[in-house]
Formats: structure tokens, C-alpha cells, sequence
């Protein structure tokens, strides 16, 4: 995938390029109010979930559901969620990755900072739910399945940088150069 910008791109013109065709459009100057609800509404979910997880009455468990929840309706990845639940090093992990990662990742998107990396592991979560919940019964689009698309969308859009702390992390200098241009590979990490 490429995308240059052209003569024509303006500051709220997006231009890509994927296997010979290329798509162009303006956004409208309040897009940037709707990508940073979408970036706190994911946030707040998430860091809610995880923070119930942690603090609930009972301590978490993710056994039960690695083990169960896919054997019905013919979901493509039962075998793996029946051997993700009875692998005993696996529901331990999961067990802490969850819940803990479930409130970092939604505090990560709540303050903006390391938000592509946020939303990155918040979509890699959502498409294991997708593939978890299983269900056909309305077509291949799910709320899953849509929670993983706001992740993605909060990531292509830089959504750290709306009124975010990544804004501020990309710009500190190192050297008299800002960071994301000494080290480049923090794009993919910021914004």
C-alpha cells in the first residue's frame, strides 16, 4: 500500500493507493471530533472491562470460556479455543493478559499515548472475541467484529494526536530533533 500526497491533497484530503486504485476524498472539519470519541468511547470500555475484571469479587477466570464457548456453532477455531482451555500455562496467561490488558490498552486510549500500539493489541482482542462468539446468525458482522474496525479506524487516523499525549511524545526532541523523526519506527507505535 502506498499513499503520496499530490498537489491536490489539502490538510483534510486523504489519497491511498492499493494495487493500481487509488481513492480520494475530503473529511469534513468535525472528523476529528468523531475519531476522538471513537478513540475515548473505546477507551472507556475497555479500561472499564479490564478494571471490573481486576477488582470483581471473583478473581478472573478464562478457562470456562476458552474451553466451551467455541464448540458451538460451528465456529472455524473451536479446536484452538479447546486447546487454548485446557492448556494450563495458556489459561494463566490469559487470565492476567485480559483483564490487565484490557485496562491499558482503554487507559492508553483514554490519556492518547502509544494509542497505534493500543488500538493494535484492543483490535488482535476483538478478533479473538470474534472468532470466541462465534455466532452466524445475522451474517459475518458482528459487534466484535465492528469494536475491531473502531480499533483499526483509531490507529489509520492517528487519534493519539487529538488532543492526546502522543501529539506532545512525537514532538520532544532528542538531540534537537523530534522523536518520531530520529526514530521512525515510533510511528507505527504513536499517533
Amino acid at each position: 500500500m502506498t499513499t503520496q500526497p499530490t498537489a491536490t491533497t489539502t490538510p483534510n484530503s486523504f489519497e491511498s493507493t492499493i494495487g493500481g486504485y487509488t481513492v480520494r476524498t475530503r473529511a469534513h472539519s468535525l472528523s476529528a471530533w468523531f475519531v476522538l470519541a471513537l478513540r475515548l468511547m473505546m477507551g472507556w470500555a475497555f479500561a472499564y472491562s479490564g478494571f471490573t475484571k481486576i477488582v470483581g469479587p471473583e478473581p478472573f477466570s478464562a478457562g470456562g470460556y476458552l474451553t466451551n464457548v467455541a464448540a458451538t456453532n460451528g465456529n472455524p477455531l473451536a479446536e484452538v479455543f479447546a486447546w487454548m482451555g485446557q492448556t494450563a500455562w495458556f489459561v494463566e496467561f490469559a487470565n492476567v493478559a485480559v483483564p490487565w490488558g484490557e485496562l491499558f490498552i482503554g487507559l492508553g486510549l483514554l490519556v492518547g499515548a502509544v494509542v497505534r500500539l493500543a488500538a493494535f493489541f484492543g483490535a488482535l482482542m476483538m478478533l479473538m472475541f470474534y472468532f470466541g462468539n462465534w455466532d452466524m446468525a445475522h451474517g459475518f458482522i458482528n459487534g466484535d467484529f465492528a469494536y475491531m474496525l473502531v480499533f483499526l479506524a483509531v490507529a489509520a487516523f492517528g487519534a493519539g494526536r487529538i488532543l492526546g499525549l502522543d501529539q506532545y511524545v512525537e514532538q520532544y526532541e532528542v538531540g534537537g530533533v523530534p522523536l518520531v523523526e530520529r526514530y521512525p519506527v515510533l510511528d507505527y507505535l504513536l499517533g
